[in-house]
C-alpha cells in the first residue's frame, strides 16, 4: 500500500483540467472552496456544522458540494480513516468516530471523495504554495482547539501504515518540568499529551491554575501575561525540538488560533536549540501564508496542485 498522497500538478486523474473542490469539516463550521486548475478561487462558502446527528453533517457537506459545482472533491476531517476498518477514528469531533464517512459522502454526492486528516491538508496547502513552498520537508502544525500535525516530503503527504503520521499532539510532552506536573489529562484520556499543554483551551487552563484568572487565550495574549506565555513558548520549543530531531524539516509552519501569537516566531527558535541534536538549527518557524484557508485549500489539492507548484 502506498502510504503517501501524491498530487499531479494541475490535472486530475483524467488528464483534463478541472475544478478542485475542498471541504474543511470543523467542529463549529464547514467550509467549502473551489479552485480552478491554476489555483484561483472561484467559490467559497461556510455553514455551521450540524450539532444533532452524524447524518446531518453528511447532508450539509453534500449540499455544499452541489453548490460548488462539478469537479474533484477532497475533504479534510478532524481525525483519520482507519486502514483496518474504513471508519473514522481519532476525531475530536467525537460524533464522527466509528462511521464510514467516505462511503457515506460518496453515496450522498455520487462522486469519488478523497478524505484526509485536516492537519495533513493544512501541511499540504502550505507546502504547495504557502510558507513551505519549495521546501523538501514541511511539518505543518495546528495549534487551536486541538493540536495536530502533518508531514509533507517532496510534495507528498505522509500518512503512515496506521494513518497517524504527524500526530504529534498525542505524544507525551518531552521532559516534564515541575511546572508541568501533575501531568494533565487529554481528551483522549491519556495523561501528559502535548495537546493538553499547547491547545488554546490548555493555555487558558494553565493561566487559571497559575493566577486564578479565567481568561480566554486572546485575552491572555492581549494582556501580555509574560509568565504564562513564557511557559507556553518553552513547552512548544521542547515539543517541536523532538519533531526536528526526527524529521529535520526545512520549515515548521504554524496554523490555528495560537499561531497568531507573533512572539512565538522570535522566541521559540531561540529556545529549541537546547533540545535539538545539532550545532546549528536552520529549520525555519513560520506562520501559515493562507491562514484559516489553508485546511480547505489543502483538501482541494488532494487531487493535484496548481501547475506552478514545485
Amino acid at each position: 500500500m502506498d502510504r503517501r498522497v501524491r498530487f499531479a500538478r494541475g490535472r486530475g486523474l483524467s488528464g483534463q483540467k478541472q475544478r478542485r473542490i475542498g471541504i474543511d469539516l470543523g467542529g463549529t463550521k464547514i467550509e467549502a472552496l473551489a479552485l480552478d486548475a491554476d489555483g484561483r478561487e472561484v467559490f467559497r462558502k461556510r455553514v455551521p456544522t450540524p450539532q444533532d446527528r452524524y447524518e446531518s453533517t453528511v447532508e450539509a457537506i453534500a449540499a455544499l458540494v452541489r453548490e460548488a459545482g462539478d469537479g474533484t472533491i477532497g475533504v479534510g476531517i478532524p481525525g483519520a480513516i482507519s486502514p483496518a476498518t474504513g471508519l473514522v477514528k481519532n476525531a475530536n469531533s467525537t460524533r464522527l468516530i466509528g462511521h464510514p464517512l467516505k462511503r457515506d459522502l460518496e453515496r450522498a454526492i455520487g462522486r469519488e471523495v478523497r478524505l484526509m486528516n485536516d492537519a495533513n491538508c493544512f501541511a499540504l496547502s502550505e507546502a504547495v504554495d504557502g510558507a513551505g513552498a519549495g521546501a523538501e520537508v514541511v511539518f505543518g502544525v495546528i495549534l487551536g482547539t486541538g493540536v495536530g500535525g502533518g508531514v509533507v516530503v517532496r510534495g507528498e503527504v505522509l500518512t503512515g501504515v496506521n494513518a497517524i503520521a504527524g500526530e504529534w499532539g498525542h505524544n507525551p510532552l518531552p521532559l516534564p518540568a515541575p511546572q508541568d506536573l501533575p501531568l494533565r489529562e487529554c481528551y483522549c484520556r491519556r495523561l501528559g499529551c502535548i495537546e493538553a499543554y499547547l491547545s488554546g483551551p490548555s493555555l487558558a487552563r494553565d493561566h487559571e491554575l497559575a493566577t486564578g484568572e479565567r481568561l480566554a487565550p486572546e485575552e491572555i495574549v492581549a494582556r501580555g501575561s509574560e509568565a504564562t506565555l513564557a511557559r507556553y513558548e518553552e513547552r512548544l520549543a521542547r515539543a517541536l525540538g523532538s519533531v526536528i530531531n526526527i524529521l529535520d524539516p526545512d520549515v515548521v509552519v504554524l496554523g490555528g488560533g495560537m499561531s497568531r501569537i507573533e512572539r512565538l516566531y522570535r522566541n521559540v527558535p531561540k529556545i529549541w536549540q537546547r533540545y535539538i541534536f545539532s550545532d546549528r538549527v536552520d529549520t525555519r518557524l513560520l506562520p501559515a501564508t493562507h491562514g484559516d484557508a489553508s485546511g480547505v485549500r489543502g483538501a482541494a489539492w488532494l487531487w493535484g496542485g496548481p501547475p506552478c507548484a514545485k
